[in-house]
């Protein structure tokens, strides 16, 4: 009974997930030929897909301290555990900001038309392709829009607290001068992980770190930068009191056991 539950819980996410990227289709394809367009995209993801989606899979998102002030371009990272991650985090910022995505999720029917246009795509097997992030991040930062890329090199890994982080991110943020702004999704990988095989509704915390300038940094930096952010939000995980990254990884090994 609770299995099948389960597997409905889940089925309602991407039937969710569609219905405003299909009522707003012609709307969003509109803003974004425009080039000041994706304003309005990323109002409507904010205000409206993100809590359509969370409210209506029983989830409500909560700070658990004060998040730097709104106006201000960040590099945003965070753990990436959940695809309720792409939601939460709409729902901390007012400032617009741009997502850093995989090619893949192009092919994605109708969803793929509006991350083609709205997400800076790369393609990690072209060099050329690497280059273009870097050209199209200076044109959205020139916006005062911020960054927001999930640097973990694996997602889907349900045993470990927290994935190795990947360059780009932080090479990224060094070469415009970005000041990182570490957050810490305590609750996803409990109430809503990859493994579809558990879950919850409920309230999914996130605490902002410490943020990290880079002004004066160089490209010598990049690995120190790399291995500060993941200790920050490492540290974080393990010290949440309610323990939820560590509790889920225990009710995945045990399921793994039966």
């Amino acid at each position: 009974m609770r299995k099948g539950l389960l597997i409905l819980w889940r089925i309602w996410f991407y039937v969710l997930a569609s219905i405003p990227v299909i009522v707003f289709f012609i709307p969003i394809a509109l803003f974004l030929v425009f080039p000041n367009g994706y304003y309005y995209v990323f109002w409507l993801a904010r205000n409206v897909w993100a809590p359509f989606v969370l409210g209506g899979m029983g989830f409500w998102v909560k700070k658990t301290n004060i998040f730097p002030e709104e106006g201000k371009s960040f590099m945003l990272i965070a753990n990436h555990t959940s695809f309720m991650d792409i939601m939460v985090i709409l729902r901390l910022r007012k400032t617009p900001f741009v997502f850093v995505g995989k090619k893949e999720l192009v092919q994605i029917p109708i969803f793929g038309f509006i991350y083609k246009r709205a997400a800076i795509m790369v393609d990690r097997s072209s060099s050329k392709s690497r280059y273009e992030v870097y050209v199209r991040a200076q044109k959205v930062i020139s916006k005062g829009y911020s960054v927001c890329i999930f640097p973990e090199s694996e997602y889907v890994e349900e045993s470990i607290i927290l994935n190795p982080f990947k360059q780009g991110a932080f090479k990224l943020a060094i070469e415009h001068k970005l000041p990182i702004l570490p957050m810490a999704f305590l609750d996803c990988k409990r109430k809503f992980p990859w493994y579809t095989s558990h879950g919850y509704p409920g309230e999914l915390r996130v605490k902002a770190l410490e943020v990290i300038p880079t002004t004066e940094m160089k490209e010598k930096n990049i690995s120190t930068l790399q291995e500060e952010t993941h200790q920050q939000i490492k540290s974080a995980l393990l010290e949440d009191p309610k323990g939820h990254t560590e509790e889920a990884i225990s009710v995945w090994e045990k399921q793994q056991l039966n």
